[in-house]
């Protein structure tokens, strides 16, 4: 339900509406965004992977391209919330 609505291009973002009760007292948050790691989703490292050169591997934190997963700083992250997501918690 949230992917049809807001699409998020990354297929490690996640997201969710947090539940919002009849008394609470703050103002609802909206859509929340969580990031998954690629490692997750490999249960063991196979023979033969492709790797990254050396001087890659250290610029990018990890020797195999299947485990890259980019940082992005929070304000990055707000921004890409605002590009991939159109709509409010009220439009689920």
């Amino acid at each position: 339900m949230i992917k049809e609505a807001f699409r998020l291009k990354d297929p490690q973002v996640r997201a969710y509406v947090p539940f919002v009760g009849p008394f609470d007292p703050c103002k609802p948050l909206g859509v929340r965004t969580y990031l998954v790691p690629p490692q997750l989703f490999i249960p063991f490292q196979p023979m033969g992977w492709p790797q990254y050169s050396p001087a890659e591997a250290l610029r990018l934190g990890t020797l195999w391209p299947a485990l890259y997963s980019p940082y992005t700083s929070k304000k990055m992250k707000e921004r890409a919330v605002e590009n991939d997501g159109e709509g409010t918690a009220e439009a689920l």
